[in-house]
This record gives C-alpha cells, sequence and structure tokens, in this order.
C-alpha cells in the first residue's frame, strides 16, 4: 500500500495486527463451539478467550523458522495462553483461518467502498439537478453532435455509478462465505456445526462446498465488481479531462489557493485529479486478471493463489477506496461554466441542428437520400468558414421550395433537446 493513496480506514483493515486478531477471533469461536462437542474442555476455551494474545514481531520471528505463518501464529498465541493452547485448531486446518480471515477482510472492505459509494451519489444528484437544464453540446466520436445538457451527463455517472453500487452489494454477498472444514474439507475431523457457529459470530455465511478451500470463482467476482467501479471512475474521469481542454473549458477541477499547476509554466491549471484517477483505475483493474487465474487450483487445493490475494485484496481496496474519495471531492467541487458550454454550442454556426432540418424534408415529401445530400452540402460549408447555417438554408432553393423561413428558424430551438429531460430524471432520481 502506497501512503499517498492509502485512507486509514481501508488500511486497518489489512495490518497484520488486524489479520492477526481476526485469526484469533476464528479459532477462540471454534474452540466454544467444540465446548458443546465435547472436544474442547469449557474451562479451555475461557483460557484461550481471557490469556490469548500474539505478538506480531515473534510470529514473524517463529515463520522464519518453522515457513509456516499459521503454525507460527499458534505458536505465539500458545506462548500467553499456555497449556490450554493445545486445543486451539482441533480438527482444523490452514486454509480454514486464511480463507474466513480473508472473507471477513474483503466483506469489510466492500462495506466501506459502499459507503464511498453513497458519497458520490450523493454528489452526483446535486450537480446533476443542479445543471438539469444547462444546455451544453453533445459529442460523438470527440466531434459536436446534438445539444445535452450537463445534468443529464451527470445523471449518467450517477445511473452507473448506481449500478456499481449493487454489484459491490452483490460481491459482498458472494464473498462473506466461512469454511472450517479441515483437510480436503470433509468434515472428517471437524463437526459441521463448528463451521456453522463460527460463521454466524464473524457475521458470515457457510460455504457449501469449501474442498479446503473457499472456491476462487467467488473472489474473481469480487475483484470483477471492483474493477467495474473503477472503470466507472475512469469513465467519468476522461469526461472531466476532456472538457477541462483549453480550446473546450466547459468545466474544470477547482485550483486551489496556492496550487501550482507546472514546474515550469505558471499559466498551468492542468487536470491532474482525473488523470491521477484514470491511473488508479487501471491500478484495480489489474487485479481481475490474477482474480480470475485463481479460480484454476489444483485438486481440494493449492497455495498458488496465496501470494496473489496478499497484494491485490490490500491494493485493489485501497486503491478504490481513496480512487471513490478522491471523485467525490473532485465533482464537489468541480467548476462549471454555462458561458463557454453556450460559445461551444454556437461554435460551429447552428449546423447542430442539422438532424432536424433533414426530418423536416422528409416530412415535407423530400427523399430521406435526397435530403441528406441538401442538408450536407451546407453544413460542409459551415465546415468550411464560409458563414451560418440558417443562412445557408434559407438562400438554398431546394430547402426553401419546401420550408419557409419561420419553418426553419423553428428548427434552430434548443429546448427541442431538452424536453425529456425530466423524463430521464424521473427514470434515473424518481423525481424530476
Amino acid at each position: 500500500m502506497i501512503p499517498r493513496y492509502t485512507r486509514p480506514k481501508m488500511a486497518d483493515l489489512w495490518t497484520p495486527e488486524a489479520r492477526f486478531r481476526i485469526w484469533f477471533e476464528i479459532e477462540a469461536h471454534a474452540a466454544d463451539a467444540m465446548v458443546g462437542l465435547g472436544i474442547v474442555p469449557a474451562d479451555a476455551a475461557k483460557a484461550i478467550w481471557d490469556k490469548g494474545a500474539f505478538d506480531v514481531e515473534r510470529i514473524d520471528e517463529i515463520e522464519r523458522e518453522v515457513k509456516h505463518d499459521v503454525i507460527a501464529f499458534l505458536t505465539s498465541v500458545a506462548e500467553h495462553v499456555g497449556p490450554e493452547a493445545r486445543f486451539m485448531h482441533q480438527g482444523m486446518t490452514s486454509s480454514d483461518v486464511l480463507d474466513t480471515c480473508l472473507a471477513v477482510q474483503l466483506a469489510r472492505a466492500a462495506d466501506i467502498l459502499i459507503e464511498d459509494v453513497d458519497a458520490l451519489l450523493a454528489v452526483l444528484k446535486r450537480r446533476a439537478f443542479e445543471h438539469k437544464n444547462t444546455v451544453c453540446i453533445g459529442r460523438s466520436h470527440g466531434i459536436h453532435a446534438e445539444p445535452t445538457t450537463f445534468g443529464l451527463k451527470m445523471a449518467q455517472a450517477y445511473a452507473e455509478f448506481a449500478r456499481g453500487r449493487e454489484r459491490l452489494v452483490g460481491a459482498r454477498k458472494e464473498i462473506a462465505t466461512c469454511a472450517i472444514s479441515g483437510a480436503v474439507g470433509t468434515f472428517a475431523n471437524v463437526d459441521p456445526s463448528v463451521e456453522v457457529y463460527v460463521a454466524g459470530k464473524m457475521g458470515l455465511e457457510i460455504e457449501p462446498v469449501s474442498t479446503q478451500v473457499i472456491p476462487r470463482d467467488r473472489h474473481a467476482a469480487f475483484f470483477a465488481a471492483l474493477a467495474v467501479v473503477a472503470s466507472s471512475i475512469e469513465r467519468l474521469s476522461v469526461e472531466v479531462r476532456h472538457l477541462q481542454r483549453t480550446e473546450v473549458l466547459e468545466a474544470e477541477e477547482a485550483f486551489t489557493k496556492g496550487q501550482k499547476g507546472s514546474s515550469a509554466m505558471p499559466h498551468k491549471r492542468n487536470p491532474v485529479l482525473s488523470e491521477n484517477l484514470t491511473g488508479l483505475a487501471r491500478l484495480v483493474r489489474s487485479a481481475a486478471v490474477p482474480a480470475f487465474e485463481n479460480v484454476a487450483l489444483w485438486h481440494e487445493r493449492d497455495i498458488s493463489h496465496s501470494s496473489v490475494e496478499r497484494g491485490i485484496g490490500p491494493d485493489a481496496t485501497v486503491h478504490l477506496d481513496f480512487a471513490l474519495a478522491r471523485l467525490t471531492s473532485m465533482m464537489d467541487g468541480l467548476v462549471v461554466y454555462p458561458e463557454n458550454m453556450q460559445k461551444n454550442l454556437d461554435r460551429l454556426g447552428g449546423v447542430v441542428h442539422s438532424q432536424r432540418v433533414l426530418l423536416a424534408l422528409t416530412q415535407k415529401g423530400v427523399s430521406r437520400e435526397d435530403s441528406y445530400r441538401i442538408v450536407q452540402e451546407n453544413a460542409m460549408k459551415v465546415w468550411r468558414g464560409e458563414g451560418a447555417f440558417l443562412d445557408f438554408l434559407k438562400a438554398d432553393p431546394k430547402v426553401t421550395a419546401a420550408l419557409s423561413d419561420a419553418d426553419l428558424e423553428a428548427l434552430f430551438d434548443l429546448g427541442y433537446h431538452t424536453k425529456h429531460v425530466d423524463t430521464i430524471f424521473k427514470r434515473v432520481f424518481g423525481e424530476a
């Protein structure tokens, strides 16, 4: 985890102390469950809770010798608990602890990410309603197309992140499973009731068939959900980057007092936040492919997935948490320039209304092919900088044979393009 892109709440989930604490809780709850089965004495289970402790440095020291992290952990705890520690880990295997712990960590990480998305959605909704009727040019292929509103851009982002939230909720549900099934997952040495008990205490569901490890298709789905949210972050960030370009300048990131844009050029105001978010999105997405590759483990288990998950678990969740918070702040402070939007709308002399003219001609009996050719001929004059679109149309006898000057002027009404904004807002927000 890079401190520059790390927020404390998420980072705390992945510290060695947090991991070993979850390991201890799993072991202690399992011991409690085994009391009722006559496997662990009640006073031994109580001693585990009362005396149980561990030392991270001591665990590392032991692991350097035994080359096994769970054994090192159990040895460290035993040094604090005493003789009763022999009743820990009865019938369990390492994966019972490791996989159940990872499920807890990822589920808790998902909770934080869902909170992050909720905060972002609130900002996007506010900005959407603020600019619901702020008309701007819509672009396809980066080229002026037809008018839209900046509020619709925000509504689209809101809807996309709302879907992302649903995916995170689904991913959390899928990942939050507990496996306490022993070697090769047969429950030969640990009763299934122990798994049920531990799952309840740790806020998880039981894994129906764990084989010895929790199936990694669950993890693949989890990291895929993170990757999709990251892609949505990049999509909105790229939009901001394009809108901030000097020749566009319809919106830009807030530029705070004392901020510097370039070490060489004092005039620069760069979209550094949105560019940073593009990079962070790439990092989060990079976790998806190895998560998919982890699905194909050998037989009942191997540990080829372990080193991968030690990296992608904290990295992907930490980076996504930071990116969502940064995007929320950026969109909250985004500076919008309606006057520049109007300038850009007018920049091409009205050709953005070409489709309306095309359709109007067809309604007057002109074939679509002829209508397209007539409108395009006049539009290309505007592209060449020869004049205004409406003027050319009024001077073209092929056009005026079907449409009067008043008819043509009516076709250049911006309100025509925004008449269904309320309908879209009701679909997205349930209100206009």
